[in-house]
């Protein structure tokens, strides 16, 4: 399968920039550097009436969010989505991902709350975990003074984010509450292993790199025992009966396509509805770069009714 002729394009310049390995990079530069080029890579999002940036209690301190209202929304309270954006654990934030999340807003009619959780290395596993089931508790806590039902809440990111994602949807499981209404996980993290087909075949060359996963994955857990810990690697799960509903959004030229395939299998298995949704001939990022890649706005066009229709809206 080719590559989108504007995937390619873009491929080939970010693989002709000479720029050192990312564990050569000081974490400051290297942040820095990640966040400019997703920004540069964007449309903006939506212009929105009421947009806040807070900071809420977590357990291992407070938590910077952006929470996002819809425009002329319906009377009433309004659906929330949780997002957790992508980053490798490491990299990344609410300015990188504010456009979706504007997207997210106005597009599916719900408030959106961005959760900017603790980074690795400095933050190993479990902290951002900690920090996205913190915040969804917030959510539902504070709902009627955001204007929120919470008794209708999804949640979702990319990459590392979808991985969060997936691990606060598995706890709500098992801990009974919140009611999880849809699960949104955009070529997710589920495994910390790097043995599959997909890592081989795009181990260089795509943007995300099988190195760079695995130096992202050193980063984010504390020894290779946790490697097999649910609570890191969600497929590992025995149990994944009575998750939310998913669409599970993949690019074909990803080192994680296959884990996120066996993911949504896995799902499927233990009864749970799932969509996966394929993008043919896109690369990892390729959800971000909404100035370059006409399939990313494409993407993002089904997740937004996927999520009007988990919260049952026909709009």
């Amino acid at each position: 399968m080719d590559l989108d002729p504007q995937t390619q394009q873009l491929l080939d310049q970010m693989n002709a920039v000479d720029a050192p390995p990312i564990w050569d990079q000081p974490l400051d530069e290297l942040r820095f550097n990640f966040n400019e080029m997703v920004v540069d890579l964007q449309t903006p999002g939506p212009a929105l009436k009421r947009v806040e940036d807070r900071h809420i209690a977590g357990p291992h301190g407070a938590i910077p969010v952006r929470i996002y209202w819809p425009d002329d929304a319906a009377e009433g309270p309004l659906p929330i989505f949780m997002h957790f954006h992508g980053s490798g654990f490491v990299v990344l934030g609410l300015d990188s991902h504010d456009n979706v999340c504007r997207e997210f807003s106005q597009g599916a009619g719900c408030i959106v709350v961005a959760v900017d959780y603790r980074k690795s290395p400095e933050n190993k596993f479990p902290k951002p975990t900690d920090d996205a089931w913190a915040a969804t508790l917030w959510a539902v806590e504070n709902s009627a003074e955001l204007g929120a039902d919470n008794g209708c809440i999804a949640v979702g990111g990319d990459s590392a984010g979808g991985c969060l994602a997936a691990v606060v949807a598995q706890r709500a499981v098992r801990e009974g509450a919140p009611k999880i209404a849809f699960q949104l996980l955009v070529y997710p993290v589920t495994d910390m292993s790097d043995d599959t087909d997909s890592y081989r075949r795009f181990a260089d060359g795509y943007s995300l790199t099988a190195d760079m996963m695995r130096w992202f994955v050193r980063c984010y857990l504390n020894s290779d025992g946790e490697k097999t810990d649910p609570t890191a690697a969600p497929i590992r799960a025995a149990d994944l009966t009575g998750l939310a509903p998913a669409l599970v959004i993949a690019a074909s030229h990803d080192p994680l396509l296959d884990e996120g395939i066996a993911y949504s299998e896995k799902m499927r298995a233990a009864g749970v509805r799932v969509t996966h949704s394929e993008y043919a001939g896109q690369i990892h990022g390729f959800w971000n770069f909404t100035d370059r890649i006409d399939a990313s706005h494409e993407a993002r066009a089904e997740a937004c009714a996927a999520l009007r229709k988990a919260f049952g809206s026909t709009e």
